[in-house]
């Protein structure tokens, strides 16, 4: 019988052989790989190559996963997002201030009207101006007599002074009249002005020759040429270059507004008869150029 105590003197020979072996083997191999790199390769590649894969596969799961892991992560995030934004949400509004209301407050009281802006209207075969002061209106540029003479002139551009002569009478008056038969009329009366129109003293005969209150006023100002058209008065203003004229025109002044502005009846243009007018641009460009005083006369 063995004592167990005592070892196989076989056990280490055999170690030191298989290290030997081991180190032989290694040795032969580096050998091999250094001098025969193919016969290495085929002796190797073997056992090495089947552990690469395995290894190479492992790593590939292993990115999988990260990335399935990181994918359920943000659909998870979404789907949390949007459960959220698909609940509906509490809109708050400002409370509203109660008010009792009052029968007497639910339209405000009326305020003084301002005067209608001035238009064109049709009444009886006539063109009338409105306003506060409306009067019958003419322009000289009308084809029913704009060719028509004024002396050896013709009335489209020399007769303003026989057009607005005729606004004055036909409507302070009943007189049947018009720019033709009121050119032919200031002729006759020695109010025509050869290449020029007409001279200034039409306005005065004219009114006094059909019954018409006219005075001239050369120390006119706006609050004298307001108060007058506020009483419903007219008046004439004959303007040098400005914004009617590159020369001289009569201009028929019929209304004042509220805010002070006053009504033009212009015989040369439609578009400056529906415009509220500052008086002091009137009155500086109807300033006399020869210094005395403004070419202004008040009528009626």
């Amino acid at each position: 019988m063995k004592n167990p105590s005592q070892r196989n003197p076989r056990s280490p020979i055999i170690s030191v052989m298989l290290l030997a072996l081991l180190c032989v083997g290694g040795m032969e191999l580096a050998f091999c790989a250094h001098f025969s790199p193919e016969l290495y390769h085929k002796i190797t590649d073997p056992v090495v190559q089947p552990v690469v894969r395995a290894v190479n596969s492992a790593k590939a799961q292993l990115r999988q996963w990260e990335f399935e892991l990181r994918l359920n992560r943000v659909l998870a995030e979404v789907v949390e997002l949007s459960s959220e934004y698909r609940q509906p949400r509490p809109v708050y509004f400002p409370e509203r201030p109660q008010y009792i209301l009052h029968p007497e407050l639910l339209e405000p009281p009326p305020e003084p009207a301002e005067p209608a802006i001035t238009e064109f209207i049709e009444e009886d075969g006539r063109t009338i101006l409105t306003g506060t002061n409306p009067v019958v209106y003419f322009n000289q540029g009308d084809p029913a007599w704009r060719d028509k003479p004024f002396g050896t002139d013709y009335i489209g551009k020399y007769a303003c002074g026989p057009t607005v002569m005729a606004m004055v009478v036909a409507t302070l008056t009943d007189t049947d009249t018009d720019p033709a038969k009121m050119a032919v009329w200031a002729y006759e009366h020695g109010y025509w002005c050869s290449g020029s129109g007409s001279f200034p003293s039409i306005i005065e005969g004219t009114s006094k020759a059909f019954g018409i209150d006219c005075r001239e006023a050369k120390d006119c100002d706006p609050g004298a040429l307001r108060a007058h058209l506020r009483s419903g008065g007219l008046a004439v203003a004959l303007v040098g270059p400005g914004h009617f004229t590159d020369s001289g025109h009569f201009i028929l002044i019929h209304g004042c507004s509220l805010s002070g502005e006053v009504l033009v009846a212009d015989p040369n243009s439609r578009d400056n008869s529906l415009a509220l007018w500052d008086p002091r641009v009137i009155l500086s460009e109807a300033r006399a150029s020869n210094g005395d005083g403004v070419c202004v006369w008040l009528i009626g």
